[in-house]
């Protein structure tokens, strides 16, 4: 008999089930509980499903999301691509049934378990994201590039060509940030904090990685992601406009591959995106592979899935956001993002 109880242990014991889980992923990891609690604020609820001898088959770690303007949701997890149920498929099932009953008791108006699995649980499922996955399989040298097309190859040489050069290292933090946050004022989304990049950066030193392109010492492309196990993902990623004609994002990428080859990773993950859009195209070119994402949802019946720029009722904002001076953008901006999941 499984039982599912609130986890009041240490982030130890539940750090050793998710990394000895199939499937498990870096936002599996307890240390995220500390980012949401400190960054946001943000109320979460981490579930454990244990067998009749106490030892934990299951984990779900679920964070609320709620906004009058936005909405009132439970995620698994807001603003990350994964972190649904994990363990057993008995557990992985009581663990859902326990968290659509926190949502019903909560009032939410929508539950959402994002997962990159087919669970088979009880619940809708919604595969409006994609993720786009790239195998990494060095054998001496860089075999695992050699289906690279010409084109690709030759964007990758242009930044090199015009003198840009790749840094890695925690101390890249601000640089990531300041090209980020530009880029995100540029496309008329809200910025996250950078204190969640510290928080990050504080909780996860080991896996987080940071990487930025210079020309001429300026930041001008940078990337951000973590590694698990044999994978990586590139969870954020920027570019100034001024310099698409370099292209320096395309060595960006290039060079965290490369990053990942000689460090033993085997996969290397291009992040969420939304099926046919510019970003999946770009992705798509590397050689890469689509995989449907399989986000479960219990709804109130009105929404059901979390905000997005693309609904009607929230088109205007881009188009006022792109308007705003860079230092308004980001002092108002961690205040919008942080109530979109």
């Amino acid at each position: 008999m499984i039982a599912v109880e609130l986890y009041q242990g240490d982030g130890g014991e539940w750090d050793r089930f998710v990394q000895s889980a199939p499937g498990w992923t870096h936002f599996h990891r307890y240390g995220w509980r500390k980012v949401f609690e400190r960054v946001f604020d943000h109320e979460c609820t981490y579930l454990a499903a244990r067998d009749p001898a106490g030892r934990i088959v299951g984990v779900l770690p679920l964070v609320r999301v709620n906004s009058r303007m936005f909405g009132d949701y439970l995620v698994s997890l807001p603003f990350l691509n994964y972190g649904g149920p994990l363990g057993h498929s008995d557990a992985c099932q009581q663990l859902a049934i326990h968290a659509s009953d926190v949502a019903q008791d909560r009032g939410v108006d929508l539950l959402e378990l994002r997962s990159r699995y087919d669970l088979g649980l009880d619940l809708p499922v919604s595969h409006r994201k994609i993720t786009v996955l790239r195998d990494l399989t060095p054998t001496g040298g860089k075999p695992w590039s050699s289906d690279l097309s010409s084109k690709l190859r030759s964007q990758i040489k242009r930044p090199q060509k015009e003198g840009v050069e790749i840094r890695f290292g925690l101390e890249q933090l601000e640089s990531f940030y300041q090209v980020f946050a530009r880029h995100m004022r540029d496309l008329g989304t809200p910025v996250q904090s950078i204190r969640l990049f510290q928080a990050i950066r504080d909780v996860f030193p080991d896996d987080v990685w940071f990487g930025c392109a210079y020309l001429r010492e300026e930041p001008v492309a940078a990337g951000c992601g973590f590694r698990w196990g044999t994978e990586f993902e590139m969870t954020w990623a920027s570019s100034l406009r001024r310099y698409n004609g370099i292209a320096p994002n395309m060595l960006l990428y290039w060079s965290f591959m490369e990053r990942c080859v000689e460090q033993g990773v085997t996969l290397f993950n291009f992040g969420r995106c939304t099926p046919g859009g510019g970003t999946h195209r770009f992705k798509q070119q590397w050689g890469s592979r689509d995989v449907p994402l399989w986000w479960y949802y219990q709804s109130d019946g009105e929404r059901a899935a979390t905000p997005s720029t693309d609904e009607k009722a929230f088109a205007w904002g881009p188009v006022i956001w792109r308007r705003l001076p860079l230092p308004l953008a980001n002092t108002l901006g961690p205040y919008v993002v942080r109530y979109v999941p």
